[in-house]
């Protein structure tokens, strides 16, 4: 409802990471590109950490929400959230309350720490609504907007931590419901395929240093997918990373145990509400279908090893199997043409939520049928070597078809330019120097927007 208080809760990578006022993550994963071997080694978490906050020099500042592009190699994107206030229908600045957070931690941690903001927040917002909506006829409750990963926060404290009681919708943004394959690869050291751009030895550097760090995050471990995942060569039948026979080579057993029991957690509780009557609250779930996303990894026909991955519908980054929110019930997907990092910032959230806080049911066709699409190298390419991209649409040129790239975090674009070789598709050839860069291509008659990032390392 209008008068509602908005909470937004960004994904993976979505806050800043900060130590004595430095951007620390931004530091570390700078130098992770430029081949530094021990690039990670600030930001990472001590061995057993669980649930705990981390103490000493483990600890950082999580003060703000990501406002530039970022990725974690082989897992994740995040294109910042430079406007969302005025994605989510533009709240009031006392009735919106963003979320930053250490996305290293726990989703339990850290959805405890949601609990306790927003407590105070909706407590603030109670002694204050009456100047803004003096006719309002019920109390204020939270609209709460998960974006990514966040949205297993977000459910986590609905149903694990009462947070249902002062809720009165959930929207999530491509939420990997039922975890995400790119979890199992990193945790296994397979997040670069060994023969990618930079080449194996680069990619098994890579591979190394994300494995050693991602193995001691709470957070990573627990995406590891809980739907069928793993495919084997020769067989028929799709297999769970939990299968015996067939263990996925390199994940340990620790981590898988851990993972799934974070989810185990969260679908006992909405098994045990569930029997108490429906959800006190609405879900409405973003997502696409229209970018080919990871599904399954692949096994060799003995099992020794992960030979590949094999891609499904989805928007970038989960695939329609995990993003169906099954454990609502009832709560239907609204499709968009969006790719999850863009979700965020997209005219399909913007008209979903001037429909909720009007208190209408989100519907129809949302915005973002922009028939444009930028396919790039999911994994790091090496600098100095020219790499491949594509653009995918309908009679571009006549649409006033722009295109540019630029290095993360900086304000000068250079444009690209796209040669037609077939019937709506076009190419572009490119070299970079070492760092995270983002290609955007627009047009008009329709408008349409496409971004997607990629990483250039030293070699």
């Amino acid at each position: 409802m209008e008068h509602d208080l908005v909470v937004f809760v960004p994904g993976f990578l979505g806050t800043r990471l900060r130590r004595d006022g430095q951007d620390l993550w931004a530091r570390c994963s700078e130098q992770l590109i430029g081949s530094a071997a021990a690039a990670l080694t600030e930001v990472a978490l001590p061995p057993g950490l669980g649930d705990a906050p981390p103490e000493g020099p483990f600890r950082l500042d999580a003060d703000a929400l990501l406002q530039v592009p970022d990725s974690v190699p082989g897992l994740l994107s995040c294109m910042g959230y430079r406007d969302i206030r005025g994605a989510l229908g533009d709240p009031r600045d006392a009735q919106f309350v963003p979320f930053g957070y250490d996305w290293r931690l726990s989703h339990r941690l850290v959805a405890r720490q949601l609990k306790a903001r927003v407590a105070r927040e909706l407590d603030r917002w109670h002694a204050e609504v009456d100047a803004y909506y003096p006719d309002r006829t019920d109390d204020p409750r939270v609209i709460l907007v998960c974006h990514a990963t966040g949205g297993l926060i977000g459910r986590h404290y609905l149903e694990c931590e009462n947070g249902r009681e002062t809720a009165r919708t959930l929207v999530t943004l491509g939420t990997p419901q039922q975890g995400l394959v790119q979890a199992a690869r990193m945790l296994a050291g397979h997040a670069i395929p060994g023969d990618a751009g930079p080449g194996a030895d680069v990619a098994a550097r890579l591979n190394e240093a994300l494995r050693d760090w991602a193995l001691n995050l709470p957070a990573v471990v627990e995406m590891l997918p809980s739907y069928p995942a793993v495919r084997v060569e020769g067989k028929s039948r799709e297999r769970r990373i939990t299968d015996n026979r067939y263990p996925v080579p390199g994940l340990p057993g620790d981590a898988v145990r851990e993972g799934l029991a974070f989810q185990e957690e969260f679908r006992l509780a909405c098994d045990e509400h569930r029997r108490v009557g429906p959800l006190p609250y609405t879900v409405h779930c973003l997502g696409s279908v229209d970018f080919p996303s990871p599904e399954a990894l692949v096994l060799s026909s003995d099992g020794s090893r992960i030979t590949d991955s094999l891609p499904g519908t989805g928007d970038g980054t989960v695939p329609h199997r995990s993003a169906i929110a099954d454990w609502t019930g009832t709560a239907p997907m609204l499709w968009t043409g969006f790719r999850n990092s863009d979700l965020s910032s997209s005219p399909a959230l913007r008209d979903a939520m001037i429909a909720i806080r009007a208190g209408r049911p989100p519907g129809g066709t949302l915005a973002g049928e922009e028939g444009i699409a930028l396919h790039l190298p999911r994994d790091p390419v090496a600098a100095g070597r020219p790499f491949v991209i594509e653009l995918l649409g309908h009679d571009l040129p006549r649409r006033n078809l722009r295109t540019f790239m630029w290095r993360s975090g900086r304000p000068d674009k250079q444009p690209v330019i796209f040669r037609q070789y077939g019937p709506d598709r076009y190419r572009a050839e490119l070299e970079a120097t070492p760092g995270r860069w983002v290609v955007e291509a627009l047009v008009d008659r329709p408008k349409g927007r496409d971004r997607r990032d990629v990483t250039v390392v030293a070699v």
